[in-house]
């Protein structure tokens, strides 16, 4: 095999790149210092008095780290699970459609929110469900009392997930349909021969062929299990809903920037590193398991 001269050019083009992880994603990492320290900004990381665990220990006594770990945890998984169900029966039933520009475009609808900030999307969301939003005044044409959606502990984690999956719903809508597009179409001529149903086709072709596909981003989802969604929750929520929507991400806010509790927002956030990283190589080794996906 002819050996390829060193091109010292495309190794310079690395470089920029390489300066901004380092600038933005290794230095950083000297701050977890912070979580082992009762920090002062006034004295900085080296006369800052060290305190070992004592932030963690803290953390475990508050009485509200049951919640939010709770909520963190709840919350997530709801997301997943309806992340995985919703996407794969629209797609499932957008390839049921025949008219191209039909599918096409409604594609493109389902897949307009992914594009939008959550911003954005929380300032729809609270005109519907405000008192006198649209979704209140149809209640009440109904003659049923306004109901507080967003200051209800009850209705707030399923607006979360229900949201969460109107954004990204038309994203793994077209991952399932790239999937489903790689199935042989053979396949689907002898079933029809052998006088196979198209339910029947679904249940034994077009499932098992989206099996690995499911598996995979199953696994993969995982290492998301503590990452509940800062920037949803943190545009919808208020303290009338602390109690169910009060996850890891917005206490680390609240408890570092508005509380000034340095150390103690760093020791949540350190610990939920820690437990997201092997959350993560557990879906990896997962998704090399039982769906053969590998990176290394």
């Amino acid at each position: 095999m002819k050996k390829q001269p060193f091109a010292l050019h495309y190794h310079l083009m690395l470089l920029p790149g390489i300066a901004l992880l380092i600038l933005f994603s290794i230095v950083p990492m000297f701050g977890i210092t912070i979580a082992f320290q009762n920090f002062k900004p006034g004295l900085g990381f080296w006369r800052s008095e060290w305190v070992g665990l004592d932030n963690f220990r803290y953390l475990f006594e508050l009485p509200d780290s049951r919640t939010i770990f709770f909520n963190t945890i709840y919350i997530a998984v709801l997301k997943i699970l309806a992340g995985l169900g919703v996407p794969v029966f629209f797609a499932l039933l957008l390839n049921e459609v025949r008219s191209v520009l039909f599918k096409r475009s409604v594609q493109t609808i389902v897949y307009l929110p992914h594009f939008l900030s959550w911003v954005i999307l929380a300032g729809i969301i609270s005109d519907l469900l405000s008192m006198d939003g649209l979704m209140n005044q149809i209640l009440g044409w109904l003659g049923i009392e306004p109901i507080m959606f967003l200051g209800s502990n009850q209705w707030f984690p399923g607006i979360i997930v229900v949201s969460d999956v109107w954004k990204e719903f038309g994203f793994g809508t077209i991952v399932y349909l790239a999937a489903l597009t790689g199935i042989n179409p053979a396949l689907y001529e002898a079933a029809a021969i052998d006088g196979a149903s198209r339910l029947q086709q679904l249940r034994y072709i077009t499932l098992p062929s989206l099996k690995p596909t499911i598996i995979l981003l199953a696994t993969l989802s995982l290492g998301n299990v503590l990452n509940a969604g800062f920037d949803q929750i943190f545009n919808l929520y208020n303290p009338l809903v602390y109690d169910s929507g009060d996850i890891i991400d917005t206490y680390v806010y609240r408890a570092g920037l508005l509380q000034v509790q340095y150390g103690l927002a760093t020791a949540v956030g350190l610990l939920k590193s820690v437990i997201s990283f092997v959350l993560i190589i557990l879906s990896y080794v997962m998704a090399s398991k039982f769906a053969n996906y590998r990176i290394f």
